[in-house]
């Protein structure tokens, strides 16, 4: 299991824990997210835009995007983004429940995990 903790302000991948968002990819990297391109645009970071979507789709391919959006739900896609994203599975899910998806798809699929820790 990649992912074996999530709270309120963190997630565990690894044994090792994060305090701020990530993305982790299929390879197994785990960046932070860049949600400062998100708030540029939308004036939070609430919302994931394409411009940072495009940065992740550069780093790797994948099939599917597991979105975790946050423990109350508070992140999601901008239309603008599923946009780009025609032709792959988009899962957008609490962040709980999204890390046990990402968990169980990784060991099948190509999978993209963003990761809200917070709201």
């Amino acid at each position: 299991m990649l992912i074996s903790e999530v709270s309120f302000g963190g997630i565990t991948i690894r044994g090792k824990r994060y305090e701020h968002d990530v993305v982790v990819f299929p390879s197994g990297k785990v960046i932070k997210r860049r949600k400062e391109i998100s708030k540029r645009v939308h004036g939070t970071s609430h919302k994931l835009d394409r411009e940072e979507i495009e940065l992740y789709l550069s780093e790797e391919d994948f099939e599917v995007l597991v979105v975790g959006k946050g423990i109350y739900g508070a992140l999601s896609l901008h239309d603008n983004a599923k946009e780009i994203l025609v032709g792959k599975e988009v899962i957008e899910l609490r962040t709980e429940e999204a890390a046990r998806v990402f968990n169980e798809m990784r060991a099948k699929r190509k999978v993209l995990g963003i990761f809200h820790v917070t709201c």
